[in-house]
């Protein structure tokens, strides 16, 4: 296999990114947000009218705000990264052989062996690789033909890389 593509200098290619390979991070905050929310709001209203709930009405209180600011912060991450990316659009490319991933980014270029790879998220705009439990890079299936991306996922598939993500937007 050898899958060669160029990546154009895009402003918003580097948020859509960072929000993929930060998306798995965030989205905990997001669920523990949701908890510290419920949990502050019930709290609220069981101790309302109680002798003893004004004294631990600022405890229910931090605990809702906290789980709000918690689910806001994701959506407040993804909108920076957006916001500052348009300084690192530059051109690069990528090119996926049965051995490596390399990528080149401007006058930078790295590479990552399947061999580390364990595992490659299906997201709707990317495969996002991991090594270990950390996103280590992402390939755009967009641009790319269709063919090399149908190739590539085979290839993933066979080594039994490949996994849905879940929540597919």
């Amino acid at each position: 296999m050898h899958i060669r593509f160029d990546i154009p200098a895009d402003p918003a290619y580097p948020g859509r990114v960072a929000a993929a390979m930060s998306r798995d991070q965030l989205r905990r905050y997001a669920s523990v947000g949701a908890v510290l929310l419920t949990v502050g709001v019930i709290g609220l209203v069981v101790t309302r009218g109680s002798s003893w709930g004004e004294q631990i009405t600022p405890l229910w209180m931090a605990m809702a705000i906290g789980g709000l600011l918690a689910m806001l912060y994701w959506p407040w991450v993804q909108w920076r990264a957006r916001r500052r990316s348009g300084g690192y659009a530059v051109d690069g490319s990528y090119d996926i052989t049965d051995e490596n991933i390399m990528m080149r980014s401007g006058s930078e270029s790295g590479g990552i062996a399947w061999a580390g790879v364990s595992r490659v998220k299906d997201t709707p705009e990317f495969w996002v690789v991991y090594v270990d439990r950390m996103p280590a890079t992402v390939i755009p299936r967009r641009l790319m033909s269709a063919g090399d991306a149908e190739t590539l996922r085979a290839f993933m598939a066979a080594r039994g890389l490949l996994e849905d993500d879940a929540h597919r937007r």
